[in-house]
């Protein structure tokens, strides 16, 4: 590791290789006179650790690498971070880059910089071959993140603006690539954080180079017309102040700006227009001090201006569920064109900018004074439906199902709709009724009987638009159709629909599980044997407590007709056994006791096989081995027995676990793919070892830019606590996939 001694920053600034920006040569300067600032030392602190670790570093523009972390540190400046978000501005790279460890950044810096540092650093790890599987996995990534301190996301903003803002020395494709990565996951990301500035800046990076040519178009048409554009918009505003300083309203600020070029290209694509055709490429932003002089510029703005019907929004009275507040109208301005005037509060504004960073971001309180927001409590609605949606995709295990559901879940527009008492609820566009329901509460969309949408009744799949009021009719004897996954569109919604169907249509299961029992068996006397002591007999082998249990986990797919039906015609038939009947001293693989671990088996000679190590709780079957091997014991489902002679099954299962003395263990052989890092085989050694489960073996194969594959035999009581293990594994961060292996074995 890299030895570095840290005093007080290097005093003689001129000395380094890179411009240091104003702000962090003022804090510099500052530690360097003995101004006592505990933010200011810590940042300081963290840019001489950063520049040292990542001297004679370069970036492929062959500028010092120094220069990206400062850059990004001012970005997070710049939306208000604190000084633990800037010092991991500094400090992003150099566990990635370095030999640097987080519990070093943890021991100089603390434990909330080593939190982000390592936020952000997770997040940037992955090197899957697939790239849908690699987008897939930096999604639950961030979510996680998330679910702990979005700040982390704000930095990996930062940390992309910059790398957009400098894509020029990489090649084409590799520009492509980034660019449409930050299209269709970071800009988004910021969009729905609220942070206009970074989404508006990070798109139109993005437009430069997926659509070269139609940029350097447009950018040429704005500033042909710059001029006589600017002209009219300083007329326009100063039109504007006047009637508003005659009515007594205190202007903050008028200004007219260009739409931003992305936003121009997106609505002639939508619009099917040239760029001539496009008149609102401007837009006037009205900044007033409250939110009744907000409604009082609207009314001068639309006695002045001819509003256009069906073009006005009201942002303040309805939010978006990123917090964004503001007038928006549009009018016929000077010369019959269109042009768009946004009315908002200084507060308002800092919003609109900064997004959730408003949370630590200041409120001006005049000249360059601030003082944090009181609004620190607030919670994203949106954050917590995603946390909610992410468990909701947990049973999702293809990476392009989950790349189509969350990507739809996260980036479509919202729609707006109400309850009869007057509750706005956002839902995705395009979603139902059904939807509406299930987000109000599991239970109305479970008993939904109908729907009625502005006061008539409507079918249950209409899509629903802004400011449908909605009023869900129940019933205690309604309950979910499988029509309504046809059409719903939230993944909650979708996913309640199909734990109630595999929780509550019992009844359906238990029938369709019969039929094909009918199918395979015949009609004739089919009642009597699902009712004899034979067949409850085989729902035990089988692990369930009745025949109708049976039955209903063959209706729903929990185990196959084969199993079933093998189990009922060896009810009435035990082969002829003799030669494995113990007549010596000869041993079991499994010691035999007074009471065998396994039914069916009592006085025989059997072992548990090694392909598949069938655990107590597990379903388990026999078969009589070739020569003198005895009964071998698997579970059911193991390929070794798929294709075995019926002749020579046996039915078996467990016998009750005696829980006196020292329980029987079993081995059992797993599979981890895990990230490849120092320690993460002693973490999950270190994880066992916590639940008093004893490794017989472990091996660890490496592989440069792929996952590590650790092998390992452990020993086991039951099948419960391997689901626990196994669960407690995937719990770690670094652990990827576990997988229990099964191998072949000869008869």
């Amino acid at each position: 590791m890299k030895t570095i001694t840290l005093t007080q920053p290097d005093t003689d600034i001129e000395s380094f290789s890179v411009s240091l920006p104003d702000w962090l040569q003022q804090c510099l300067l500052s530690v360097e006179k003995g101004i006592p600032n505990e933010d200011t030392h810590l940042i300081c602190q963290a840019f001489n650790f950063a520049y040292k670790l990542h001297e004679g570093q370069r970036r492929k523009s062959g500028e010092p690498y120094i220069a990206h972390p400062i850059a990004v540190a001012g970005l997070l400046r710049d939306l208000g971070g604190d000084k633990a978000m800037v010092a991991a501005g500094f400090l992003h790279d150099v566990v990635e880059d370095t030999d640097v460890t987080v519990e070093e950044i943890e021991e100089r810096f603390g434990n909330e910089v080593r939190q982000l540092v390592e936020g952000v650093t997770k997040l940037s790890k992955f090197n899957f071959s697939s790239k849908t599987e690699r987008q897939a996995e930096n999604f639950r990534r961030m979510f996680l993140a998330m679910a702990k301190d979005v700040r982390v996301i704000v930095v990996k903003l930062a940390d992309r603006l910059h790398n957009m803002r400098t894509l020029d020395p990489l090649d084409p494709e590799k520009q492509k690539r980034i660019a449409l990565e930050t299209k269709e996951i970071f800009a988004p990301l910021a969009n729905r954080l609220g942070i206009g500035s970074l989404k508006w800046e990070l798109e139109d990076l993005c437009f430069k180079y997926l659509e070269p040519d139609s940029y350097r178009e447009i950018q040429s048409f704005i500033a042909e017309k710059r001029v006589d554009r600017e002209a009219r918009l300083d007329l326009i505003s100063n039109i504007l102040k006047e009637r508003l300083n005659k009515i007594g309203v205190k202007v903050n600020e008028i200004k007219g700006r260009p739409k931003h070029l992305y936003g121009i290209y997106s609505k002639m694509q939508r619009q099917e227009k040239e760029f001539h055709e496009i008149y609102d490429i401007a837009a006037v932003r009205i900044i007033v001090e409250t939110n009744e002089e907000c409604y009082r510029t609207l009314a001068i703005v639309h006695d002045v201006f001819t509003p256009i019907p069906g073009r006005f929004k009201d942002y303040i009275g309805l939010p978006k569920p990123n917090r964004y507040q503001s007038l928006h109208t549009s009018v016929v301005s000077l010369n019959g064109r269109p042009l768009e005037i946004q009315i908002r509060t200084l507060e308002m504004h800092h919003i609109a900018e900064y997004g959730i960073a408003a949370h630590w971001k200041y409120k001006e309180t005049g000249g360059a004074s601030f003082t944090a927001t009181s609004s620190d409590d607030e919670k994203f609605t949106w954050l917590r439906q995603l946390i909610e949606w992410q468990n909701d995709l947990k049973e999702v295990k293809d990476a392009q199902e989950y790349m189509d559901r969350l990507k739809g879940d996260l980036f479509e527009d919202d729609v707006y709709v109400f309850t009869p008492d007057g509750d706005v609820i956002a839902l995705a566009r395009g979603a139902t009724p059904v939807d509406f329901a299930y987000r109000i509460h599991t239970e109305v969309g479970h008993h939904m009987k109908g729907a009625r949408i502005n006061g008539r009744w409507s079918v249950l799949d209409t899509r629903l638009e802004n400011g449908d009021i909605v009023e869900i009719i129940t019933s205690k004897n309604s309950h979910p159709s499988l029509d309504w996954l046809n059409f719903v569109i939230t993944p909650s919604a979708r996913h309640r629909i199909r734990q109630w169907f595999k929780r509550c249509s019992r009844d359906e299961n238990i029938a369709r599980g019969r039929d094909l029992l009918e199918k395979e068996l015949g009609k004739n006397g089919l009642d009597a044997l699902l009712k004899s002591e034979r067949m409850q007999r085989v729902a035990k082998q089988c692990n369930y407590q009745s025949v109708e249990d049976l039955l209903a986990g063959l209706g729903y797919g929990e185990l196959t007709l084969f199993n079933v039906v093998n189990r009922v015609r060896e009810t009435t038939r035990v082969p002829e056994l003799p030669s494995l009947i113990q007549t010596s001293t000869r041993t079991t693989n499994v010691t035999t006791k007074s009471k065998s671990p396994i039914a069916g088996v009592e006085g025989l000679v059997y072992y548990i096989a090694r392909c598949c190590n069938p655990l107590p709780g597990e379903p388990i079957l026999g078969f009589v081995s070739r020569g003198a091997k005895g009964i071998a014991i698997h579970r059911q489902g193991c390929p070794n027995v798929a294709q075995i002679d019926g002749e020579r099954l046996i039915p078996v299962h467990w016998n009750p676990v005696e829980t006196n003395g020292r329980a029987q263990t079993y081995q059992v052989d797993l599979q981890i793919e895990a990230i490849d890092r120092v320690g993460v085989l002693r973490d999950i050694l270190t994880r066992l070892s916590d639940q008093n489960i004893n490794v017989c073996n472990a091996g660890v194969k490496t592989s440069f830019g792929k996952p590590a594959l650790i092998s390992l035999s452990i020993e086991i009581r039951d099948h419960e606590q391997l689901e626990n293990s196994i669960q407690r594994l995937k719990n770690l961060s670094d652990v990827l996939e576990i997988r229990r292996v099964t191998q072949v074995e000869g008869d």
